[in-house]
């Protein structure tokens, strides 16, 4: 359940940021801004290299995806996707939720990657788990294969689109609690 609905799981981190006291200082802006930029470049480079395909929510895994990121991580997704919540955190202003925030992933993409990692050797077998054993879950330590290789740059900018959408409407509801609500909303 928790991997079909993965989609929906910024929504309630995001919203102690959003309901908590904090403000945008120019720091947190900074940095925010910094960890955003790197972690939606880490999630481009990864739907790039893999293809939309390998996004959707089903078992229908055409090929087993080792080079650019995922040479270095088998998660370049979530790592990007880790960078950009910690982003998001440090904008807000409301410092003393980044390691809840650390803690909150870590637990919920755990089981999510360990049901991915049950599909994925169901499906690909020998070739998966030699690539699990080469290929760290999440911190890079070094290619573990090719980092050259096909990449669809064009249809990963298509399809990050939404996610560019989201970001800006996220950006505007952080500026107008700042202007209407300073002290949070609770």
């Amino acid at each position: 359940m928790l991997f079909r609905n993965r989609g929906w799981l910024p929504v309630p981190f995001l919203a102690v940021p959003l309901l908590a006291p904090g403000g945008i200082t120019r720091v947190g802006a900074l940095v925010g801004a910094l960890l955003i930029v790197l972690g939606e470049a880490w999630r481009l480079w990864g739907v790039a290299t893999a293809g939309t395909v390998t996004r959707r929510r089903s078992r229908n895994v055409q090929k087993l995806v080792t080079h650019g990121p995922f040479a270095l991580s088998r998660n370049p997704l979530y790592n990007g996707n880790f960078l950009i919540w910690m982003g998001f955190a440090a904008i807000s202003g409301v410092w003393w939720f980044l390691p809840i925030a650390v803690a909150l992933f870590a637990v919920e993409y755990y089981f999510i990657v360990c049901y991915e990692e049950g599909v994925l050797e169901s499906i690909f077998g020998e070739e998966y788990l030699a690539f699990k054993q080469r290929t760290p879950r999440w911190i890079p330590t070094g290619a573990s294969g090719p980092v050259n290789g096909e990449f669809f740059w064009g249809e990963a900018w298509k399809s990050e689109i939404s996610t560019f959408l989201q970001y800006a409407a996220l950006l505007v509801v952080f500026v107008a609690k700042e202007k209407y609500f300073p002290r949070g909303i609770f």
